[in-house]
């Protein structure tokens, strides 16, 4: 059996003529038709060389081209190895040398970085190809356990560390999105975030699995993801925080919310109440927090309201859906203390999150240190520290790696952050610890401000005191135009952190506060 497949089939028997890909999407088809233009780039696959089990890059912005591709593999019984299409040639280089990568599947945008790498290369067409199925394989059973997929970390030092996926892993994930998130026919999912990375790609085959419609959009703006919205019919989709900042700031400077739009998820980092509460008004849709990590395929929780919460207040509703939420189906969780001990469930006593279930990833490519390092008597071990309450619901504070010691005082960055995301000038930012001769370690900020808003450094530090005692305050806070980012969006404190150390940072745009405690 090959269920990732069945998948699809099922999708094209029980929902041929609906759409697969939204109309106005280059290479528009009906679930009908998808299956053979996947079997046709699988025929490609096998004459260019591909064999069960090797890996198989995709260098691909979003579009059909990366969910066929996505699927070819699996018919192909290969690997797929997504890559970040913005990483250097040599972070390319190490990826494909670590995972044993002989061919690489790109689309049209990245056929010169693709011919750079001295692999095969088969390149991809948003209209498929619907000749070639007798080149396929013959379509053989895959082992749950099987790998199916492989995400690597894009450090330009050391070896990259990469997270298996199984087949087991993707296809309980999927059929546990369908059922936490509702998901029809009538859906139409918008791949906004970026496929290369979880924080999309589950929605492949979750989709898939029940015949909804896929939209795409290759690079993100948030004109371009409203304009896509109110096009295609969206009816959900995920946003990482970055992105779902940009489109609250174009909604609420006058243009118009997504039609359609029945829920937001956002997950990638904790959200400020404030902010869910302007999605709330903004986007008029319903939200969900969302956490998880690449080894649990990905999502470990969700927020949401019982049909008590949802009767209260709007700031109310804000506060509990900005949690990280309970336990996704299929996902045993357990909030310990270091001597692996559950902490009592009462939303104070903090504690690392460790789960276990069949969509945690069975460990890293060719890497057993790092395995055995973070899958430990049975549990995962995720790093991040949470607290837990009474009904099950999580609530992240900090980062294992994150969480600031000052002057014996613990300051968990996210806190922090919420804090300073409470003004209405700030866009982003991101707090982290700096070397301290006194205390240690000392709180430092780097803030985003909104297009057309002002701040300066000494009114974000008096709306903090306000907020959060004298020693959680920014000591140092810088005011910048962007953020340093992650492929898949995320805020890399670990280089703010080094350039702030090194002086790299514009001082004109440094503020310091010597602090009160």
């Amino acid at each position: 059996m090959n269920p990732l497949w069945e998948v699809l089939l099922r999708a094209a028997r029980e929902h041929g003529p609906r759409a697969a890909i939204a109309a106005s999407q280059a290479g528009h088809c009906a679930w009908s038709v998808l299956p053979k233009r996947i079997e046709g780039l699988a025929g490609r696959l096998t004459r260019a060389g591909l064999r069960e089990t090797d890996r198989v890059a995709l260098l691909a912005d979003n579009g059909p081209e990366a969910l066929q591709a996505a699927f070819a593999a699996v018919r192909c019984g290969a690997i797929l190895v997504p890559l970040d299409p913005r990483l250097a040639l040599r972070e390319h280089e190490l990826i494909l040398e670590r995972a044993g990568c002989r061919l690489v599947m790109a689309d049209s945008r990245h056929a010169v970085r693709s011919a750079e790498l001295e692999r095969e290369v088969v390149l991809l067409v948003p209209e498929g190809a619907e000749d070639g199925q007798a080149q396929c394989p013959p379509l053989r059973g895959v082992e749950p356990s099987s790998p199916a997929q492989l995400y690597f970390t894009s450090g330009t030092t050391g070896r990259p560390k990469g997270v298996i996926l199984t087949h087991g892993n993707l296809h309980a994930h999927a059929l546990a999105a369908v059922e936490a998130l509702e998901l029809t026919e009538d859906d139409t999912w918008g791949h906004f975030a970026p496929m290369f990375h979880l924080a999309d790609a589950w929605a492949t085959f979750a989709i898939t699995a029940v015949g909804g419609t896929h939209a795409f959009l290759a690079r993100f703006g948030a004109q371009e993801f409203l304009e896509t919205c109110a096009r295609d019919g969206v009816t959900l989709t995920n946003l990482v925080p970055t992105m779902l900042q940009r489109v609250l700031a174009a909604i609420e400077d006058g243009a118009p919310a997504p039609p359609d739009l029945r829920l937001c998820l956002s997950g990638g980092a904790p959200i400020a109440p404030a902010v869910v509460e302007r999605v709330l008004v903004a986007l008029g849709c319903s939200y969900r927090q969302t956490y998880g990590l690449t080894e649990t395929s990905p999502y470990l929780t969700l927020s949401g309201l019982t049909a008590e919460e949802a009767e209260l207040p709007l700031p109310a509703q804000a506060q509990r859906l900005a949690r990280t939420g309970s336990p996704f189906p299929t996902v045993e969780l357990r909030v310990v203390d270091p001597s692996g001990e559950p902490v009592p469930s009462d939303d104070a006593t903090v504690g690392e999150i460790i789960v276990r279930g069949p969509t945690v990833s069975p460990g890293y490519w060719q890497d057993d240190q790092a395995t055995a390092a973070a899958h430990r008597g049975g549990w995962f071990h995720t790093g991040d520290l949470a607290t837990l309450d009474a009904s099950g619901s999580v609530r992240i504070v900090d980062r294992l790696k994150d969480m600031i010691l000052s002057g014996g005082e613990t300051v968990y960055s996210i806190e922090v952050e919420a804090a300073l995301l409470a003004h209405p000038a700030v866009l982003e930012c991101a707090v982290f610890a700096l070397p301290h001769q006194d205390l240690g370690e000392t709180v430092a900020a780097a803030v985003v401000l909104r297009a057309g808003r002002g701040a300066t450094h000494e009114e974000l530090v008096q709306h903090c005191r306000a907020r959060i005692a004298g020693f959680k305050v920014p000591r140092r806070l810088w005011l910048l135009e962007a953020l340093p980012r992650t492929g898949s969006g995320k805020i890399l404190k670990r280089e703010l952190r080094e350039r702030a150390r090194r002086g790299q940072l514009d001082p004109g745009r440094c503020g310091e506060d010597p602090g009160t405690g």
